[in-house]
Order: structure tokens, then C-alpha cells, then sequence
């Protein structure tokens, strides 16, 4: 009686233990562990590990030898900006490593504009000075080797006219929100996706297509290391939108280097403004793809899903995110029906994109939060996104903003991403 007693539960565990297997989660797929809300920013905003191996985590003013857990303050020197004219602006995009030689890259949107209130929010006369200007970093951020205009090589490119179509006071370039970081190609370049206004044919006024509130179009600049550390600069051909199809062009441009070698450039849109009142636009996410490793690219299109169907999104930031189990996510926001310009910013969703198709996988969609029934509206948006090492899951720090933005409340997401393995 025992012994069949034994076979009958044995039996059972096997059963169970098949039903588990059956139902487990293929590798890659995502979820939602936790989502945790916060009193101040996480500290994990904007952080980067600071080697290529190791727990060790830096952002632009803080160290953290825990992987985020504590931090202590750090100045980097030198101090490049403590001679700064009134007016001139350093504004702080982020902090990059290269994954092979382990180089930082320190980036900043920036104006040199005298007698100009150096703190006004988006003033006008950004569209006429903003410049790109990058540091570089040895030793883990520690210290940086000079601070420097991105100019693209060339005698006849300067600080004035610094790459392909800009005229320094007359239109500009910078980057955009926070999913335009660079990559870097397994040609071993280094890409950092941009956005600027073009000039119109008479060369002074900036060309406006769509009749929005701005026109951007999306460049993308390739840097190549040299043996003292610094890095030469090439510019990309524009990725152009039609006027007839987006108001205000493609600009925050974000990039992921997929399995084939091909490059794809996942970009915002928008409808609404004086040339589209009713919002009848269809409201997308572009792609333009590169074969070339990012000097040309494809005509861009309206993003899809990887079985070809359309969906919606607002006009908002988004980003491509590489793991190192080789697959490509997206973080961003899809909406149910037609957005109007920039509302509504939820539900904020990750997918996986299809190697083969370059769509989002429907299947593989998590959504990380979206408006609660008693809220009026939330805006998700703005965030910064990390693939911790201990875990593989990947973070997202941000905050859920009120209607307009006129409060902010803290969060931080952990997406679990099944099969993972951490990162020694």
C-alpha cells in the first residue's frame, strides 16, 4: 500500500512539473515585476554602470559602488563651465559607455547666447543656437580629457557650421528627450541619433512643411574613435517626414542595431496644430531603416506591428533598448484610438521588436502602467532605462506627471525579462 502510495504521488509531482514546463514563459519574454512609487527622483535616473564588468554605477554628479543601492557626491574634473559667460548653457543629455573600450561620453545640449536667460524653458531662440558639445572620459568618468563642439571632419566645416545643413544662428541641432543615446555598431562607429531644424531654400527663414509649431528633422551623427581618444565625426543623410502625413516632422530619434547587421531609427510624429485642427491625422511612430551602416536611410514609414498592422501613438519620446540576450525592446506609448498631437502619454507599454520584420511583436507586449480611474489624465514619459546586472531585468525610473505636467509623482519600474541571466 505504501509503495503505491509513493507511485501515485510521485505521479503527481511529474505531472505538475510538466504542466509547469508547459506553461513556462519562452526566453525573452517580459513582465511586470514590480512598480514601486517613490518620494524623490530614484538616483537610478540617468545612471550608467561605470565599467565594462562589475556593480559599479556613475551619473553626472554621484558614484555608486552597489549597483544604485548607495551614492556619494562626485565632481568630475576639470570644470569646464566655471568661466561661463551669462547666457551660455550647458545643459546636461547623459552619460554614455562605449561597451568595448569602455570610454564615457558626456553629452550636452548647448547655447552661447549672451544676455539670454540661461534657465527659460524651450525659448524660442533655441531653434536658432542650440550645438552639441561631448566629453570624454577614461577612467570611468572620473575625469574627462577636453570638452569639445561635436564638428563634423572637413576643412569647410567649423564651430559655425558644424555639420551637413546647420548655420549656427540661423537653425541648429540637438538631441532630443531621453531615448536618443548613442549605440555603437558591431563596425565598431559610434551613432548618436539627432534632431534639427532645417532651413528653407532661401537659406535664412527654417523650412516648415507641415505647418506646425516647428518642423525637425532627424540626422544621425557617426563618430570613429582615433588612437588619442578622441572621436572624427560624419553626418548621416536627413530622414525627412511628409508635410502631409506629420506636422512636425520625425525628430527623437532612437536606434538599435539589429541580428542581420540593419539599422533601424524608430522616430515621433505628430498630427494637431493650425494644419491639422481636428487631429485627423493619423496619429503614428516612424521607421527608416539603414543598410549601410547609417549614412543612408530608407524612406520613412508609419510603425507596425510585426504581423503588418497599424497602431496608434502620441506624439512622445520612445526607445529602443538592446539586452544582452540579444534581443531588441521598445519602450513607449500605444494607444487604443487616433491621439491628438501629444495626448494621451498612456498607457506606457515595452514590446519586443521582430528581428526579422523590425514590428513589435503583439504577443510579446507588457503594458508598465497606464491612467487609474481616478485620474483625470497622467502623462508617462520622460524616462531613463537600465539593464541591471544583477538580475537582467531591465529599470525605468520616471515620474507619472498630472495633466499638464503640473505635478510629479516618482516610480520606478523593474520588467522582468524571463530567461535572463546576470551579468558577472
Amino acid at each position: 500500500m505504501k509503495i503505491f502510495q509513493n507511485l501515485i504521488l510521485s505521479s503527481i509531482i511529474i505531472i505538475s512539473l510538466l504542466m509547469q514546463t508547459a506553461v513556462s514563459a519562452d526566453p525573452g519574454t517580459l513582465s511586470l515585476k514590480q512598480k514601486q512609487m517613490l518620494k524623490a527622483t530614484s538616483p537610478l535616473f540617468k545612471a550608467i554602470y561605470q565599467n565594462q564588468s562589475g556593480q559599479e554605477m556613475i551619473k553626472l554628479n554621484g558614484v555608486s559602488p552597489d549597483n544604485g543601492r548607495t551614492w556619494k557626491p562626485v565632481k568630475p574634473g576639470p570644470d569646464f563651465d566655471k568661466d561661463l559667460p551669462y547666457g551660455y548653457r550647458r545643459s546636461h543629455y547623459g552619460l554614455w559607455r562605449d561597451p568595448v573600450n569602455g570610454n564615457i561620453v558626456s553629452l550636452f545640449n548647448c547655447m552661447d547666447t549672451p544676455d539670454k536667460d540661461p534657465k527659460a524653458h524651450e525659448p524660442r531662440w533655441q531653434w536658432h543656437w542650440y550645438y552639441l558639445r561631448y566629453r570624454v572620459s577614461t577612467d570611468g568618468g572620473r575625469s574627462y580629457l577636453y570638452d569639445k563642439p561635436i564638428v563634423q571632419k572637413g576643412k569647410e566645416y567649423s564651430p559655425e557650421y558644424p555639420v551637413d545643413g546647420v548655420h549656427i544662428s540661423q537653425n541648429c541641432f540637438f538631441l532630443g528627450d531621453l531615448g536618443c543615446d548613442p549605440i555603437r555598431t558591431r563596425e565598431g562607429t559610434i551613432l548618436v541619433p539627432m534632431q534639427m531644424p532645417p532651413l528653407a531654400d532661401d537659406g535664412q527663414s527654417l523650412h516648415n512643411p507641415g505647418g506646425g509649431w516647428y518642423w525637425l528633422q532627424t540626422r544621425i551623427l557617426i563618430g570613429r574613435w582615433t588612437e588619442s581618444n578622441d572621436i572624427e565625426w560624419e553626418s548621416s543623410e536627413p530622414i525627412e517626414g511628409d508635410g502631409q502625413r506629420t506636422v512636425r516632422g520625425l525628430y527623437e530619434p532612437t536606434l538599435a542595431q539589429m541580428p542581420d547587421g540593419n539599422l533601424i531609427c524608430i522616430m515621433r510624429g505628430s498630427n494637431g496644430g493650425k494644419s491639422d485642427p481636428s487631429n485627423k491625422l493619423p496619429s503614428r511612430k516612424w521607421i527608416s531603416i539603414s543598410r549601410d551602416g547609417g549614412h543612408k536611410w530608407s524612406k520613412p514609414e508609419p510603425w507596425t506591428y510585426s504581423d503588418g498592422e497599424l497602431f496608434f501613438s502620441p506624439s512622445s519620446m520612445s526607445e529602443l533598448i538592446t539586452h544582452s540576450n540579444g534581443r531588441t525592446y521598445w519602450i513607449g506609448n500605444i494607444s487604443e484610438k487616433n491621439c491628438q498631437a501629444n495626448h494621451p502619454r498612456w498607457p506606457l507599454v515595452i514590446g519586443e521588436v521582430d528581428p526579422k520584420t523590425y514590428g513589435i511583436i503583439r504577443d510579446n507586449l507588457v503594458v508598465i502602467d497606464t491612467k487609474q480611474p481616478d485620474e483625470e489624465d497622467v502623462n508617462l514619459s520622460h524616462w531613463h532605462s537600465i539593464e541591471d546586472r544583477q538580475t537582467g531585468h531591465i529599470v525605468i525610473t520616471t515620474s507619472r506627471a498630472s495633466k499638464g505636467y503640473k505635478s510629479r509623482t516618482p516610480v520606478i519600474y523593474t520588467i522582468g525579462v524571463e530567461g535572463a541571466r546576470p551579468q558577472e
